[in-house]
């Protein structure tokens, strides 16, 4: 669903009667862009990069208008570059402006190591423009240093600058981290509509309003009288809810957004509990463990910060008893039902240690 933001933006492109293309990185897929953390990408095989790009292809046809876009692979230019051409782009930039980017610079500073060819990506993506003579490019805000690359490159080779535009990132289900299939955070368009509502119906109260921000189609008054709703005491479960409903519907069609409601009502609104709920047990102090602590060794939460964030955001339940006290501790004993957001459930036996 992260993607989406990106697509619905060229989307609104050509509608204004622009043309799309939407490229594939074949090539610079094998270098790997620098993850903006503190350590290499590994690069993908030319193997799972077409995987990739055939997953890429089926899903961007759920927003984009087949007959207004042109799919590219940038190794259709990347390939005929040979080693001169390639010597020849790395000439025309400076390790100084690499050094410019953040995670660069960050991982320079700490003494962590940089690969010579995480220098090559942010140029080979500048090349694309190059090849693709753009006038916009778009990406996300992590992108930006890459797409003024590829304005110093197409000045570099006599074009007219291309204009850049970002789209912010969305975090994913747990409210922290980029939106992503390897972090298991993300909503996924091809997700079933039942999946993709209890994802939807499984973030904090408070993303629920960034999700909305950027991924609804709602008008910007609609989702004021919302808020406005919710400060005069309306349930934030119901709000949540009409979110999951659009975005299914968009993805499923018309009426399958309420059907998805109709039936996470049924299971969970009225009491009913998932089957298989997975049991855990838990070394603990005679004194007992922090809740927070507890979701997190019960593979609810990944640290014991989102855990007392949740706990803050009213979206962790004890014995489906609410609780907003971060300070409460759990006694030895059990198990107890821990419910972590819609979807998120274990029960935890808290056993003192030896």
């Amino acid at each position: 669903m992260g993607h989406t933001l990106l697509l619905n933006k060229l989307r609104a492109f050509q509608e204004s009667g622009h043309e799309a293309i939407f490229l594939i990185g074949d090539f610079t897929g094998m270098i790997g862009d620098p993850t903006g953390k503190n350590e290499t990408r590994k690069p993908l095989t030319r193997e799972q990069v077409e995987e990739n790009a055939q997953t890429y292809k089926a899903q961007v046809f759920k927003i984009l208008d087949p007959e207004r876009t042109t799919i590219a692979f940038n190794s259709q230019w990347l390939d005929k570059l040979g080693a001169e051409g390639m010597i020849r782009l790395a000439a025309q930039h400076t390790v100084a402006r690499m050094l410019e980017r953040d995670d660069f610079s960050k991982r320079y500073r700490e003494g962590q190591p940089i690969a010579v060819h995480e220098f090559l990506y942010p140029l080979l993506q500048g090349y694309d423009s190059v090849a693709l003579k753009a006038d916009v490019e778009l990406g996300g805000t992590d992108q930006k240093f890459n797409l003024l690359v590829g304005r110093h490159l197409q000045h570099a080779h006599g074009q007219k600058a291309q204009c850049i535009m970002t789209v912010p990132i969305l975090e994913g289900l747990d409210g922290v981290q980029k939106m992503s299939k390897s972090l298991g955070n993300y909503i996924g368009v091809n997700d079933a509509p039942s999946e993709m509502f209890g994802k939807v119906m499984s973030i904090s109260d408070d993303l629920m309003w960034r999700y909305y921000d950027l991924l609804s189609f709602k008008p910007l008054t609609e989702i004021a009288a919302l808020r406005q709703s919710l400060a005069q005491g309306a349930n934030p479960r119901d709000i949540k809810m009409e979110l999951g409903s659009e975005l299914v519907s968009r993805f499923h069609g018309g009426g399958a957004g309420e059907r998805a409601k109709a039936a996470f009502i049924a299971q969970f609104s009225q009491g009913h509990l998932p089957e298989n709920i997975p049991e855990v047990q838990i070394a603990t102090p005679p004194a007992g463990l922090p809740l927070a602590q507890v979701l997190r060794q019960a593979a609810l939460v990944s640290s014991n910060t989102e855990g007392n964030r949740m706990i803050e955001q009213r979206a962790v339940k004890v014995d489906q008893q609410r609780v907003e006290d971060r300070s409460l501790v759990l006694p030895p004993g059990g198990p107890y039902l821990l419910q972590v957001g819609a979807r998120r459930y274990a029960r935890a036996l808290l056993k003192v240690q030896a």
